[in-house]
């Protein structure tokens, strides 16, 4: 064999073994197909899977919200996380104001 065919063998071979490692890093190999088809692999596939999983969601979704007391609790449990969301956005908006204050003053005591 040549020293070129060689040279081009030697290439593919190391080009092969980067690829592999990187498959392997990533989590891609042939065995588990990855994390995506890993995902989509716990979907129903048919069309009775498909209705069978619907039929259940609407039926907890019906069940939560006939539930007077389970529905009162979660509207609370919004509620809360809507006030402590938007507690910590004016926190954060009076802090942007201090520092905006902050290199207001140190850019006047410059001049």
């Amino acid at each position: 064999m040549s020293k070129k065919k060689q040279k081009k063998k030697a290439q593919q071979a190391a080009m092969k073994f980067q690829m592999k490692k990187m498959e392997r890093m990533q989590g891609m190999n042939g065995r588990n197909g990855g994390l995506m088809n890993g995902l989509a692999g716990m979907l129903p596939n048919g069309r009775a899977e498909q209705f069978l999983l619907g039929a259940a969601l609407g039926a907890a979704v019906t069940y939560v919200l006939s539930d007077e007391e389970l529905r009162s609790k979660l509207m609370k449990s919004g509620i809360n996380l809507y006030t402590s969301l938007m507690g910590g956005v004016a926190e954060f908006k009076e802090q942007m104001a201090d520092m905006q204050a902050e290199v207001e003053a140190e850019r006047q005591e410059t001049l």
